[in-house]
């Protein structure tokens, strides 16, 4: 393929040497057809970095002090993103009473990331990493500002279409702004701690998860929508402040003078006969689309089918509006169980058996959407909404976690973009599948085909897991050697 080249692999039967960056790895006798574990020597520094205590090893990125400024502004943006997300959803809500147009909307936030992420994965490979995030940001605020101020002069009111454009517009700012983020962390922490970068950037995105909903649910009660839109066009202030004070070299990996469709055609030939790949992004398509809408359609639980419970928190902040209170809730216990997700992989040291663990949290997801959608109890419902984000999180952080490690660098944003398309891209025509199913089959009914959706898709994911997993191993061991430096597993099963 043109642009980049894998080091020639040894074979990983029986007995071999793999040299890299002049280090020697023996790699003892190994039989991969049961995936045993070959040893590798290992130094004494290596020894006792194991050692080390699990929950330090949770937030060894943050020693990188580009990774701290990228972490602590991304905090405060995405809490304020989040009350975005709740406030705009319970408006269009609000307005309007439909679940088609809370798809619709819905649809119309996310269906650019599917048409316009490879333009973004082109651009992250070809450019500055570091210059798309900022100018993402901006974008971002400039946008919620916008809808701010059409909200709070209720301009908005009789004029839904503002906030499908509104929405549209912010699609396609994150088609640009996922691939970019997503591939600058390799810039911030290196390919050491990676793993644990992303983890963590999960674990901050599902932090403000649960602080963005319940804050958002307050405000909404108390003030208006306008002003958690208001508050989050603030909060990017913090982000693009924490990009600009980086010291990070991100320069282009690939040359300008190629024609960027030949970029993009590269960058999809390369997940198409690359099996792990491609089956990750297999079955992160399929959840997207059937089942993510449960989110979208998480209004109407709030309003119309969980009618109890809530009244205790809104009478303490003098809210008469119980659904935008029960929304916050629901919205946040999602958020609570996908933060412990992300929490268990960041303690996390390496990859072996990410892909059982993808395909055991996929089942997960799909199971308790289904007891939620069987729930007519609003505390059991905020209860089972507890392993819903744990189980979805965990499969997709892992997923992406697979993903880079597997990719050469100067495919990085490019993979990222197809991800981005299949987890974010994908979304939108199961959230518009899912408003139009919710009110011709009752939303509860279509959340629990999406959950039964899911778990065939485990089903599925774990059958072809025997016939990826050397090549997944061979991937990872071949961009480590790229890379110049060992893996800390270089020789262990990571689909197992």
């Amino acid at each position: 393929m043109p642009g980049w080249h894998l080091p020639p692999l040894q074979p990983l039967y029986g007995c071999s040497y793999i040299w890299c960056a002049n280090t020697r790895v023996i790699i003892k006798e190994a039989n991969v057809a049961d995936s045993n574990i070959p040893i590798q020597e290992t130094s004494s520094a290596a020894a006792a970095e194991s050692r080390r205590p699990r929950w330090q090893e949770a937030g060894r990125a943050l020693r990188h002090r580009n990774f701290q400024l990228f972490f602590s502004g991304q905090l405060i943006s995405l809490i304020g993103t989040w009350m975005q997300t709740v406030a705009q959803s319970w408006l269009v809500y609000r307005l309007t009473g439909s679940g088609f147009e809370l798809g619709a909307v819905g649809f119309a936030s996310q269906i650019p990331v599917f048409l316009f992420a490879p333009i973004g994965g082109i651009v992250a490979d070809r450019t500055n990493r570091k210059h798309v995030v900022i100018a993402t940001q901006v974008a971002s605020m400039l946008l919620a500002f916008a809808l701010a101020a059409l909200t709070l002069t209720h301009t908005i009111d009789h004029r839904v279409w503002m906030i499908y454009v509104l929405a549209a517009l912010l699609g396609v700012v994150n088609a640009f702004d996922i691939p970019g983020r997503q591939s600058f962390l390799v810039d911030m922490v290196g390919k050491e701690d990676l793993m644990n970068a992303i983890a963590l950037n999960s674990s901050m995105f599902n932090g403000a998860r649960v602080v963005g909903p319940a804050v958002a649910g307050i405000l909404v009660a108390r003030l208006g929508e306008g002003w958690c839109f208001f508050a989050n066009g603030a909060s990017y202030i913090a982000v693009i402040a924490g990009l600009m004070m980086m010291k990070v070299r991100a320069p282009a990996r690939i040359s300008t003078k190629t024609p960027p469709w030949e970029h993009m055609k590269e960058g999809f030939q390369f997940v198409n006969r690359t099996a792990p790949i491609r089956a990750l992004v297999i079955l992160l398509g399929l959840v997207s689309v059937a089942g993510m809408p449960y989110s979208v359609l998480m209004p109407i639980f709030a309003d119309k089918i969980l009618h109890s419970g809530g009244q205790e928190l809104a009478s303490m902040i003098g809210s008469h509006d119980l659904g935008a209170v029960r929304l916050g809730i629901l919205m946040g216990a999602a958020g609570v169980g996908a933060l412990l997700g992300a929490l268990t992989l960041a303690v996390r040291t390496g990859v072996k058996g990410l892909g059982t663990w993808v395909s055991t949290c996929c089942a997960g997801f799909g199971i308790s959407l289904i007891l939620f959608s069987f729930s007519k109890s609003f505390w059991v419902s905020v209860l089972l909404l507890l392993p819903v984000g744990y189980f979805i999180m965990l499969q997709m952080a892992a997923s992406n976690t697979l993903i880079q490690v597997m990719v050469p660098d100067v495919l990085r944003g490019r993979m990222m973009a197809v991800y981005s398309m299949m987890f974010m891209g994908m979304a939108p025509i199961g959230a518009l599948l899912g408003g139009a199913l919710a009110d011709r089959l009752t939303a509860p009914l279509t959340v629990a085909i999406g959950g039964l959706a899911s778990v065939m898709g485990a089903w599925w994911f774990s059958k072809q897991l025997p016939k990826i997993r050397v090549e997944a191993r061979q991937l990872i061991i071949a961009q480590q050697m790229a890379g110049g430096e060992p893996p800390e597993e270089m020789t262990a099963p990571v689909a197992e």
